[in-house]
């Protein structure tokens, strides 16, 4: 019998407890985005520096490199729907300290670094327990439809969120923006409220050696030669693609002249694509991760980054962010999807935590780079330089893979 290719995209809201939980991050994401919209041209327009632009979301990136291991034993320890009224209280706080120094008209470049840097703390633990909270809401039936849907919501939130705030920071100010992301984690605080997870069959994780237990992760994803290299190939994505917030605030205004209400068109062009992505991986969840999405839509990254950085109207620009934003989120949403099906529930939360350093932990350095580039030469060459690097970087993993694959076939008796 054929198998099912194309199933009900939006399967996984049969079950109450996702449904509750997508309700509630639909509200939150669409905050975090004009959070994500404002926060970079505040701190552009206070610096007119894209060098220190990007050090503002490499700081909010860097704890994320450093802590995501620890971050992922906890997880594996502790209660995930306590973890997150922590991590949702936590960013509900920082925002609003941030909204209050903007309203206030006393916000700074370092309060900025600051309040970034602290979000970047509680993300490294929020990250990678949303992702593995799913599986407690749907089970593994719906998980890939489940983690599309999430997508989903995230890249609606793209379109949405950045088109709010270019309007509302030209007509209220960017400490609108803020409030408004302060008070939309309450809503997922709510959604907690009425969400009882599953039950999830694990062995018991020994509690006295922290260390031994991040080794063990480790190891146990290096013996998988799919989570090994997906995790390889979600380094370089990671590191050198979504530099968005560094890279698109400055080509508006260097390159297409525009000011918010047009930077945030363009982050909601990033946003169209990348809805359109997820739709599609949840629409072809049934039929599992494809290896064709997973080992050779980096390329198609890489190209559109490229093309980006080629376009110098408001039109062709925003048309080339909605292909990149499709292409990369169609590769995230199904590499997310390949780690988790492919691990085990004693492990899922190590993994998904690597999942957290090799694609978001990674994102300083490209933030960096992006906005070192964009400084000694223009935004243009930032977005080229970034498209080039991967695809010069996927040849060696490509070939690293097909070695690893001849290896494992030579030892096959």
């Amino acid at each position: 019998m054929k198998s099912k290719r194309i199933g009900n995209p939006l399967s996984a809201l049969k079950h109450k407890n996702f449904r509750y939980y997508w309700l509630g991050m639909c509200v939150s994401t669409t905050g975090t985005w004009m959070q994500n919209t404002a926060q970079p041209w505040l701190a552009y327009r206070l610096t007119d520096s894209p060098f220190l632009l990007s050090l503002v979301s490499a700081l909010q990136f860097t704890p994320m490199l450093l802590f995501s291991l620890f971050a992922g034993v906890i997880i594996d320890r502790l209660p995930k729907k306590k973890l997150l009224i922590f991590t949702q209280s936590a960013s509900l706080v920082v925002t609003l300290v941030l909204a209050i120094l903007a309203w206030t008209g006393k916000v700074q470049y370092w309060h900025i670094l600051i309040t970034a840097t602290a979000l970047g703390i509680v993300n490294t633990l929020d990250m990678p327990v949303r992702q593995a909270f799913i599986v407690e809401l749907t089970g593994k039936e719906d998980l890939m439809n489940a983690i599309a849907l999430n997508s989903a919501v995230f890249n609606m939130s793209r379109i949405i969120g950045p088109a709010i705030a270019g309007i509302v920071m030209g007509v209220f100010g960017v400490s609108a923006c803020f409030l408004a992301n302060s008070i939309s984690f309450g809503a997922v605080l709510f959604s907690l409220l009425f969400i009882k997870p599953m039950a999830v069959e694990k062995p018991p994780i020994k509690e006295e050696n922290i260390f031994k237990n991040i080794v063990d992760g480790l190891k146990y994803i290096y013996r998988n030669d799919l989570l090994f290299f997906t995790l390889f190939i979600l380094a370089v994505v990671g590191t050198f693609a979504p530099n968005f917030n560094v890279l698109v605030p400055v080509y508006a205004i260097q390159i297409l002249h525009q000011q918010e209400t047009g930077f945030g068109l363009l982050m909601s062009f990033l946003g169209i694509g990348s809805f359109l992505g997820a739709m599609l991986i949840a629409a072809l969840s049934s039929a599992g991760p494809k290896k064709f999405v997973l080992y050779f839509v980096p390329l198609l990254i890489g190209i559109s980054l490229v093309g980006t950085g080629y376009m110098s109207t408001f039109l062709t620009n925003g048309l080339f962010l909605a292909i990149t934003g499709f292409f990369f989120v169609a590769y995230s949403s199904s590499s997310n999807s390949a780690l988790q099906l492919n691990s085990s529930n004693e492990y899922r939360g190590r993994v998904m935590s690597v999942y957290t350093l090799t694609f978001a932990g990674s994102t300083p350095l490209g933030n960096l780079f992006a906005g070192a580039v964009s400084e000694r030469f223009d935004a243009r060459v930032g977005f080229i330089s970034c498209g080039v690097i991967i695809l010069i970087l996927m040849i060696p993993i490509y070939l690293l893979k097909k070695m690893g694959y001849k290896k494992e076939a030579e030892n096959k008796p």
